[in-house]
């Protein structure tokens, strides 16, 4: 695949929800200080003019940068999408955004016109690249009749404790790659003892293990803290690797299917699969 989510500067992504003011500068400042060269923002985040501004004085060249934002919704009509995407280029103070996406689905399911404006922008030189958010099996394999742009990934909740197994295979087949949000579960994880058990016999958190376990299932990597411990730890899950057995005993917990984000979080969560 030719995502550049799957490059491996950028697997490891962070993500900028809900940080916002000082602190979202103070913790963006100290991923970037640790390695972090690919970040997550959103319109919706409300955020992307403290990532712009932390961006344009950290002093690291933008070209080593991969940034990804999301467009909300209640943009998703003509007369609002492509100047709420030029809003976004200003806050985050870029000449082109390297990652667009689409946040959510539209409600009631109907993607055509939103992946319409999303092609548009990216023909207007407003984004490099163009993906998609929070989509089902039937939304992907309609995006794929709608465009044979690039779809550069899918971003959704994925963690050890919820089987995205026919998404992923879905995914694969359609050559459109998944990246994790929720990726530790909101902290769920924690609950479980393997994690820390595989993490005390390799010398790493349980939070690496469970991030470990995700990049290994092919998925690139969103997480967030603004503990700079924290913040160093997510970012350190390269140097050792767990084994098959490892894998499949944490693939067993997906069977508990605890899922953080559905319609009574949000109104434009669909039906999954």
């Amino acid at each position: 695949m030719t995502s550049p989510y799957f490059t491996q500067s950028y697997q490891r992504a962070f993500g900028t929800f809900p940080l916002k003011g000082d602190e979202a500068r103070t913790a963006l400042q100290s991923a970037i200080d640790v390695g972090y060269r690919a970040i997550d923002t959103a319109q919706m985040y409300a955020n992307e003019a403290e990532v712009g501004q932390t961006l344009s004085d950290c002093g690291i060249p933008r070209s080593e940068f991969l940034i990804t934002t999301k467009v909300k919704p209640d943009n998703f009509k003509a007369a609002a999408f492509i100047p709420s995407v030029e809003q976004s280029v200003k806050d985050l103070q870029l000449d082109q955004i390297d990652v667009l996406l689409l946040h959510w689905p539209p409600v009631g399911g109907d993607i055509d016109e939103s992946v319409g404006l999303l092609v548009q922008a990216k023909d207007l030189g407003l984004t490099r690249h163009i993906g998609v958010s929070n989509y089902t099996i039937a939304m992907l394999q309609r995006l794929r009749e709608l465009t044979d742009t690039e779809i550069v990934t899918n971003q959704v909740e994925f963690h050890p404790l919820l089987n995205q197994d026919k998404l992923l295979q879905a995914a694969e087949q359609l050559s459109i790659p998944l990246s994790s949000y929720c990726s530790v579960a909101r902290g769920k994880v924690f609950d479980y003892p393997l994690f820390s058990e595989i993490g005390n016999q390799k010398g790493v958190s349980a939070a690496q293990v469970v991030l470990r376990w995700i990049l290994q299932k092919g998925v690139s990597i969103n997480t967030k803290s603004a503990t700079p411990e924290n913040i160093k730890r997510n970012f350190d899950i390269v140097s050792f690797s767990l084994s098959e057995q490892e894998m499949a005993s944490i693939d067993e917990l997906t069977q508990t299917n605890y899922r953080i984000v559905d319609d009574t979080v949000v109104p434009w969560a669909p039906v999954w699969d």
